[in-house]
């Protein structure tokens, strides 16, 4: 099917465009594309979308694993909506544009001496598409990044615009930090930053009976705790990430040793430590260079033994089933947010990818 561009109730669409999510697992073509480059041009959109009786789904950069973004009436991506709009250095909050990519939005708050308390393992998503999608790090200290907003500016469908925050419309800012694309168009975005701080990273190897054993001390221990668990193996690798005064000291990357490298040197890797001190957020993130199924599950913290125990036992029962990569488990604060997997109780959450 060609590509072309036209004229549509005043505003520029396109027909015959495919959208890919990033890991090419689900795709669709919508009846018309948008970019919108102003307020104006999304509020064109909706009033369009309204008379002909269309849906409307947003798409930031791709990355959720399902089909969310999907849909055969109107698709909007808000990448020319990007901007940081403003700066209150005294409160350590900026406002952005819903359509700026986390990896501008960290340089941005760099130079501004700067940073996010806490982000997932990707920044090449937008604010918007991260807080509506339930993105999360770990650290039980810390929540979900929807956690940080602390006010949104909204545009519905019927064409308002809301200010949201815990003082105004408070219920629907609740609802709208985690909305999944339900709730209209998520234009602007107040953040709460802190001052920006470098990461140390540690990683030891310890046993899955071990670290169970001993999860609240690990949970204490470390700011932004997290294990790999080897399946077919009792092994596990413990990583520690807590802010620092070091100087920066980089290594090669956990990526290549505990993905592609896995087979290879499963165990010589397992049985070394590995120490490394970065920017936060460089910390925080991995270059993801190979294509993947995965499924990340959240349950209640207290149900990690059992869960983990349990899948261990079934992949020790089905020998055929072979995992491709060390089963990652974080932890996320509980929070008030109410379609948050963490809504009112702290949470575990495991994560399981295949290869393509």
């Amino acid at each position: 099917m060609s590509i072309y561009r036209v004229s549509v109730h005043r505003i520029q669409g396109t027909v015959g465009y495919q959208f890919q999510n990033w890991a090419n697992t689900y795709s669709c073509r919508p009846e018309f594309y948008f970019e919108p480059a102003s307020v104006e041009e999304v509020r064109q959109v909706l009033e369009l979308a309204k008379q002909r009786n269309k849906r409307v789904k947003i798409v930031g950069c791709g990355h959720s694993p399902s089909d969310i973004a999907c849909t055969d009436d109107y698709l909007i991506r808000l990448n020319k909506l990007n901007r940081l709009l403003q700066v209150d250095t005294k409160k350590k909050q900026v406002t952005v544009e819903a359509g700026m990519v986390l990896a501008d939005l960290n340089e941005e708050l760099a130079k501004l001496g700067l940073a996010l308390s806490n982000i997932g393992a990707v920044s090449d998503v937008t604010v918007g598409g991260v807080i509506g999608t339930g993105t999360h790090n770990t650290g039980i200290q810390h929540g979900i990044l929807a956690t940080q907003v602390v006010a949104i500016t909204l545009l519905t469908a019927a064409g308002d615009t809301l200010e949201c925050s815990d003082t105004v419309n408070h219920e629907i800012f609740q609802a709208v930090r985690l909305h999944l694309g339900a709730l209209g168009v998520v234009l602007n975005v107040t953040i709460q930053c802190v001052p920006a701080f470098k990461i140390h990273l540690q990683q030891f190897p310890k046993t899955l009976t071990e670290v169970l054993n001993d999860l609240d001390t690990h949970l204490k221990q470390s700011e932004y705790f997290r294990l790999f668990w080897f399946p077919h193996t009792d092994k596990v690798t413990v990583s520690y990430a807590d802010p620092t005064d070091k100087p920066v000291k980089t290594t090669s990357s956990w990526l290549w040793n505990y993905a592609i490298g896995y087979y290879l040197l499963e165990f010589l890797l397992w049985i070394r430590s590995i120490e490394q001190v970065k920017r936060s957020d460089k910390a925080f993130n991995f270059d993801c260079l190979f294509k993947q199924h995965v499924s990340d599950w959240s349950i209640p913290i207290m149900q990690i033994r059992p869960a983990l125990e349990q899948l261990k036992n079934w992949l020790d029962s089905n020998p055929n089933v072979q995992a491709h990569f060390p089963v990652e488990v974080r932890f996320a604060r509980a929070d008030d947010i109410l379609l948050s997997p963490c809504y009112k109780q702290d949470s575990c959450f495991i994560n399981i990818i295949m290869y393509r």
